[in-house]
């Protein structure tokens, strides 16, 4: 450039500051120099209320997602923010920044005539701009104007270089300066001006750049940072450390020259390197989180689609969401599906679990990482904990047992249902629906042993006996199963009138089934997964809507969505499922020993996913092993993986915080409305006498060592209970195992009286008996009795 180009340059650059100086002080005075009518006029703006932003709604920090115990989970910002307090920024930090900025800051009273005719003349020595007029606290007002701006046209305002945003910005300037101390100014300022590398605010700054809290910083920390703020990419270390360092020490020079440090403290701050050693941002977003990523992403979705906030409100609404997520079973979660089901594996082990009687969400574990890489096998975006994927097997038993004992069958209730069983009710394709047992059962169960031992035949004659699946399935609809995936699941099972719903064979959420069982454990109040607790505002004030009213609510639950008496007795019924000294039972790996323990295990047709279930009083939790992407037999069943996983998860948490115990099964629903079942001698009396006490009758051929035709007994037996209209089965012998009496020995002639038989000798294991009581042999437990 000639130097003619920069002398007129020069001359432009004074004579247009002279004129905004002249132009700013005339718009000041120009209400008093009007009269009092203008005065009037521009009372509201000149001497009235700064606007809120300036005030109370400045921009506010990151929005925060807090586990239950106040842990950080993970941030949502765009702009990194964490406003600090005065006693949290170091004292040199402040120092720098007036040498600097603004070297008459704590003398003028939001505007500085003198400050900016000096910037003038500092302007026109260097032939440039180099020094601006604006005061910290017009500096403060032009940025919490432009951070704060909604729309274009906002922030357009916010910046454009007129008399009308000079004059604005000046007003405010002196309005701030009479509601403000100097120090609450300067620490408003210091808390939002932007330093580069995303950090708005010192202390996000001094992590960025040192790793150090605002609270630390050195003096060379503090004039790097101050010296910053005039151009954070110009000068930005990390990219122009040369550059850096001059700006740095202009600083320095200036904190000397002020009296802020001494010349041999000046001199060695200049000498001493920059020291940059940049901290980590804060988390960021899901992808991040600390712990329980999947639940975060749960209650992401949750305050966006249920509470109504958007994603930019997230980021910038510096809310703080208090979530239900418990930190230990998370951890311990996730390391019990990763000691089953490594990441590697195309096997998705879940562990889900939720408090009864609140249906707050604690943890969300699976042998995945959150992430968004699809060349990632190990990573998954989808939330398979909360999604239906795979069926869950005999888990359903539960939904067609709690539906029987509402209606009035008793715990006892006794079918008769061999495997292969075809049912009377339902069926398959337009055909016969035919079920068969995985494993060798006896065909007369009463409803408790079936439940624990897990029977298909007697889940679907159960089904017979309801006469419909419309009850099973509303029974788990009040449950909460069907919280999660497409609408109209449950209506579409009953319109089909679906037999095979007690096998569970239709895509299950696992959240969703861990929240159904829960309402067992909570006493029949089913409770809405519910993962948050509070939403606050910046102000630290519950959030609110447009009406005023709190975003978050109290937890939705439905107090006896299901019976009491039909869940307590449920509770009970389980157990025997996990609990020592219940022969045939499929989950005894999932007990943890001094711990009362209900569940149930399932397993899809094909192997293609397995189930677990368990909960104490405190805590339920469901564990599912699947493939989400193919069918693929995942091995064994749901006592093996699924509760492994479970009790591996839940022992520690058990062992460390104890756990309560069950109410007692209700008399009345463990009784029914059942009525004996009286005794018979052949088929025709049997009819008779089962007619006459209001049940329903029905012959069935059984194999039996009598005699073909003859009465082998009842179904549900004698002495055994049933309700009225419940089809009893005569069973009647085909003979298979009949085997003709061998011809006796010939009648003893005249002789001496015959002893009576000899009992034969105890032996250990069979008791002694009084005298003259026959012997019979000592039965095993899961043969029948009359009665059981």
């Amino acid at each position: 450039m000639s130097q003619l180009a920069r002398s007129v340059r020069t001359l432009f650059v004074l004579a247009l500051s002279i004129v905004l100086a002249g132009a700013l002080l005339a718009g000041l005075l120009l209400p008093w120099v009007g009269g009092p009518g203008l005065v009037a006029q521009q009372s509201t703006s000149l001497l009235g209320e700064p606007p809120l932003e300036l005030t109370e709604d400045t921009p506010p920090a990151n929005t925060t997602m807090l586990a239950a115990n106040g842990e950080l989970i993970t941030s949502f910002y765009q702009e990194n923010r964490a406003p600090v307090a005065s006693e949290q920024i170091a004292a040199v930090m402040k120092q720098a920044m007036v040498a600097i900025e603004d070297a008459r800051f704590y003398e003028h009273a939001g505007l500085d005539v003198q400050g900016t005719l000096r910037a003038v003349l500092a302007n026109l020595a260097a032939g440039g701009v180099q020094e601006g007029g604006s005061t910290l606290t017009q500096q403060l007002v032009k940025q919490t104007l432009l951070q704060t701006a909604d729309t274009p046209e906002e922030r357009v305002a916010a910046t454009e270089q007129t008399l009308g945003r000079k004059l604005r910005e000046a007003r405010l300037a002196l309005a701030l300066e009479d509601v403000y101390s100097k120090d609450e100014l300067l620490t408003r300022y210091l808390n939002i001006v932007y330093y580069g590398q995303n950090a708005y605010g010192v202390q996000p700054a001094a992590r960025a750049f040192f790793g150090v809290d605002a609270s630390a910083l050195t003096l060379t920390q503090a004039a790097l940072l101050a010296g910053l703020v005039r151009s954070p990419s110009d000068d930005d270390p990390f990219t122009d450390p040369e550059g850096a360092t001059i700006r740095r020490n202009q600083v320095l020079t200036r904190m000397a020259t002020q009296g802020y440090i001494t010349p041999v403290d000046r001199d060695a701050a200049i000498a001493a390197p920059l020291g940059l050693a940049p901290g980590p941002a804060p988390r960021r977003g899901c992808v991040e989180a600390s712990v329980g990523p999947y639940v975060c992403d749960f209650v992401q979705k949750y305050v966006i689609q249920t509470l109504g906030l958007t994603q930019d409100q997230l980021d910038h609404g510096g809310y703080v969401i208090q979530t239900t997520l418990d930190p230990e079973l998370q951890r311990s979660g996730d390391t019990a599906v990763l000691n089953t089901l490594p990441l590697e594996d195309s096997r998705a082990a879940t562990f889900s679990a939720v408090q009864p009687g609140t249906g707050h969400l604690l943890a969300l574990s699976v042998n995945r990482i959150f992430g968004y890489d699809l060349s990632d096998p190990r990573q998954e975006s989808y939330n398979l904990n909360v999604y239906p994927s795979r069926g869950a097997g005999s888990t359903y038993k539960v939904f067609v047992a709690a539906a029987a004992l509402a209606r009035g069958y008793s715990t006892q209730y006794t079918l008769t249902a061999p495997s292969p069983y075809t049912s009377r009710v339902y069926k398959e394709q337009g055909g016969p629906y035919r079920v068969e047992n995985a494993g060798r059962y006896r065909a007369s169960l009463d409803l408790t042993t079936a439940l624990y031992q897990s029977s298909n035949t007697y889940f679907v004659a159960l089904e017979d006996a309801l006469g419909s699946v419309e009850e099973p399935v509303r029974m788990a609809e009040r449950m909460g199963l069907y919280q999660f995936g497409p609408g109209g699941m449950a209506q579409e099972v009953i319109d089909q009138n679906r037999g095979s719903f007690t096998l569970g064979p239709d895509a299950t959420s696992p959240l969703g089934l861990a929240s159904a069982y829960s309402t067992l454990a909570a006493g029949g109040t089913q409770c809405d997964v519910t993962p948050v607790t509070a939403v606050l505002d910046q102000h630290g004030d519950p959030l609110k809507d447009s009406r005023g009213v709190p975003v978050v609510t109290n937890d939705r639950c439905t107090p006896e969505a299901i019976p009491a008496g039909v869940a307590n007795t449920l509770n009970q019924m389980l157990r025997k499922d996990v609990e020592p000294g219940n022969p045939g039972q499929t989950a005894p790996a999932a007990y943890v020993r001094g711990h009362q323990i209900a569940g149930k295990t399932g397993t899809a047709q094909g192997n293609v996913s397995v189930a677990f279930v368990g909960y104490t009083p405190e805590i339920t939790a469901s564990v599912m092993v699947f493939n989400p992407k193919v069918n693929e037999n995942v091995g064994g069943f749901g006592g093996g993986k699924g509760a492994t996983v479970w009790r591996d998860a839940m022992a520690p948490i058990l062992e460390a915080r104890g756990s309560g115990e069950f109410p007692p099964a209700d008399p009345v629903v463990v009784n029914g409305n059942t009525r004996p079942v009286p005794g018979c001698t052949t088929v025709s009396q049997c009819r008779s006498v089962l007619s006459a006490a209001g049940f329903q009758t029905s012959t069935v051929r059984v194999d039996s060592d009598k005699k073909e035709g003859e009465l082998a007994g009842t179904s549900p037996p004698r002495g055994g209970r049933a309700v009225p209209g419940q089809l009893v089965s005569i069973l009647v012998s085909n003979g298979s195992d009949y085997t003709e009496p061998t011809q006796g020995p010939p009648a003893p002639g005249p002789g001496p009286t015959p002893s009576p038989p000899v009992d034969p000798p105890t032996s250990p294991g069979v008791p002694d008996r009084p005298a003259g009581v026959p012997w019979q042999p000592q039965l095993p437990d899961w043969i029948p009795r009359p009665g059981r």
